[in-house]
């Protein structure tokens, strides 16, 4: 048994430091929810000015216990994550669980009024790759009561959806959750896309290289008859067109040397 993961990795060591950054910032500016804050109803209505928020929004919190357990959970789960993928792939999954969370808000409640904050949508993206990542292992809830991974961070997510109160983000939550679903499980698509992009442009290549190794293949054929040509007349009762073909044959293919040469 252990508590924690560790030290604070590299990219959550930054996160950590935004966050509380902002926070401090929000109690001497408040202004800055309404502005920085994703209010639906106001994205839609000055889009694209407020394109800003979809981001901004995840690094905003509404008090002391909001960015604590947010944080918090962020180190537990996340720190193991980061030093697995590495600090680039997870940073980079980490944002664009917070932009899910975004926009399956902006789809679901496109009038609502109110400011959306904080970074759980990430959280959870977070935690449903910890759920993936680790499902045997065992979460102590309240720091009492075990229970296996595969079966507390669902459970987590639905008591938060069927129970908390009104003035909680349920669809920047599952926004988040589902984004860390289709990044890991989706995995396999997208090894399958990567493979298909990397033979279709593997073939378009060969395809190329295959009319040039042709075209070279032509030129020399004309040159050894215009060659044999010369064998038989002599080069002064050989055609212009063919003199010509002989002179540009040369160039193009001492260009061609050059160029590999090079």
């Amino acid at each position: 048994m252990k508590f924690g993961p560790g030290g604070i990795s590299p990219f959550i060591k930054v996160m950590l430091a935004a966050n509380i950054a902002v926070f401090i910032l929000q109690q001497f500016i408040p202004q800055m929810i309404p502005i920085f804050g994703l209010t639906p109803a106001r994205f839609y209505h000055e889009f694209p000015n407020l394109i800003y928020q979809i981001f901004t929004y995840m690094f905003l919190h509404g008090g002391f216990f909001h960015i604590f357990f947010n944080l918090f959970v962020l180190w537990m789960f996340g720190t193991e994550i980061e030093y697995t993928w590495g600090t680039k792939s997870f940073g980079r999954f980490y944002i664009i669980g917070g932009l899910a969370g975004a926009i399956l808000t902006l789809i679901v409640y496109p009038g609502q009024n109110i400011p959306m904050i904080g970074a759980s949508g990430a959280i959870w993206s977070v935690l449903v790759a910890y759920w993936i990542m680790f499902p045997q292992r065992y979460l102590y809830l309240y720091f009492l009561i075990p229970v296996k991974v595969k079966w507390a961070i669902p459970g987590l997510l639905v008591l938060s959806i069927l129970f908390s109160s009104g003035n909680v983000a349920h669809m920047a939550h599952l926004g988040g959750a589902i984004w860390g679903l289709v990044y890991l499980k989706g995995d396999w698509r997208f090894a399958w896309f990567s493979r298909k992009y990397k033979n279709l442009r593997y073939k378009r290549q060969e395809a190329k290289l295959n009319k040039k190794v042709q075209e070279a293949e032509d030129i020399m054929k004309r040159v050894d008859a215009i060659l044999d040509k010369i064998n038989e007349v002599g080069i002064e009762n050989i055609s212009k067109a063919d003199r010509k073909f002989l002179e540009e044959a040369s160039s193009e293919l001492s260009g061609k040397h050059d160029n590999k040469a090079n």
